[in-house]
């Protein structure tokens, strides 16, 4: 790989985008880590929360419109796989320079995402007992009240993100998409592989041992998988044909 890759990573909900910081110096130098701040949080923690689907993918679209002009592919966990698709499907729609991949990690393909998923899910006992479900939640975030009060609010706001996606006519991506998944998630296996109708391109399906959070259980060995899939992605080699893995 002679030309960088910028690396644009999406965070799950709940999450800053310094989630991702550590994968600069974990990652080869032909790939440029680009960590997508949300409003609300980390170093935009002075901004109003944006809480609406369309609204939240135009205004990150927007932002990053000059990171999203050359080589790039997109990256999300969870919600972040979610906002991933969206800021692909706006740059398909507004014909603007798309991905050389779209990389989706613990997420239900967009077709199948559970309509109930969030219901009740809007007082801080709830969002308690869904971030210690979901795991992944360092214990002194739940032990500092400040810590835990600026992780519910942020939680808040991205389930009503979540809740406010709307599944249009399925008019697939002409990118490679790459789905990555822990066999202990409590996500259905037809749910990722439901992605590969997203595509005309390739699409990949690639399991890990743990649960919603096996990209940091099992880091090496996905960060070395996730490697492996853009190098072959964007040599063009293996994934010609539009096949799921």
């Amino acid at each position: 790989m002679e030309q960088r890759i910028d690396l644009l990573c999406l965070p799950c909900a709940g999450a800053s985008a310094a989630m991702y910081l550590r994968w600069r110096r974990l990652l080869p130098q032909w790939l440029r880590v680009v960590p997508v701040e949300l409003p609300g949080r980390g170093a935009r923690l002075a901004e109003g929360f944006v809480d609406n689907f369309d609204a939240l993918v135009a205004q990150l679209c927007a932002e990053h419109a000059q990171s999203m002009q050359g080589r790039y592919v997109v990256f999300g966990h969870s919600m972040g796989a979610l906002l991933a698709y969206g800021l692909v499907s706006r740059q398909m729609q507004l014909d603007a320079p798309l991905p050389q991949a779209l990389l989706l990690s613990g997420s239900s393909a967009p077709s199948m995402r559970d309509p109930n998923r969030f219901v009740g899910k809007d007082n801080d006992a709830a969002l308690i007992a869904d971030l210690r479900e979901q795991g992944g939640t360092p214990q002194e975030v739940f032990e500092s009240a400040e810590l835990l009060r600026l992780t519910l609010d942020a939680l808040g706001a991205d389930y009503r993100v979540c809740q406010s996606f709307r599944y249009a006519s399925p008019c697939a991506l002409p990118v490679p998409l790459h789905v990555f998944a822990g066999r202990q998630d409590r996500i259905d296996p037809a749910s990722l592989q439901a992605w590969a109708a997203e595509s005309s391109a390739a699409c990949t399906l690639d399991w890990f041992d743990g649960g919603h959070f096996f990209l940091r259980q099992q880091e090496p060995s996905f960060l070395e998988t996730l490697v492996g899939r853009l190098s072959q992605t964007t040599a063009g080699g293996p994934h010609a044909a539009a096949a799921l893995a």
